[in-house]
């Protein structure tokens, strides 16, 4: 692509990104495991819980964009689809799920 393809975009944005093991093994562990045991988002007494569950599902979205090598252009996506969103999301998890 020429340079002047490229002209607004922010300069840490690689032309070729490349796949992140640590990030996508995590959002596929998430798919899987709630695919296969759906109560790992559920209270000791059967309710859901929606915190956990979400604090999950972001870590989920996080770890495939940023497990695939997508690198979103704005600034506000390359935050929120980053390895450290997904970090944050599994730390968020893990306090609520087990008060780390």
């Amino acid at each position: 692509m020429s340079s002047a393809v490229h002209e607004g975009v922010a300069p840490t944005v690689p032309d070729r990104a490349a796949i992140h093991l640590p990030s996508l093994i995590a959002a596929l562990v998430i798919m899987l495991g709630g695919s296969i045991y759906p109560l790992v988002f559920a209270r000791a007494n059967g309710t859901v819980d929606h915190g956990l569950a979400m604090a999950l599902f972001c870590a989920m979205s996080a770890g495939f964009v940023h497990g695939v090598g997508f690198v979103p252009r704005h600034w506000l996506w390359r935050r929120l689809f980053s390895g450290w969103s997904c970090s944050l999301g599994l730390i968020v998890a893990a306090w609520l799920r087990w008060g780390v």
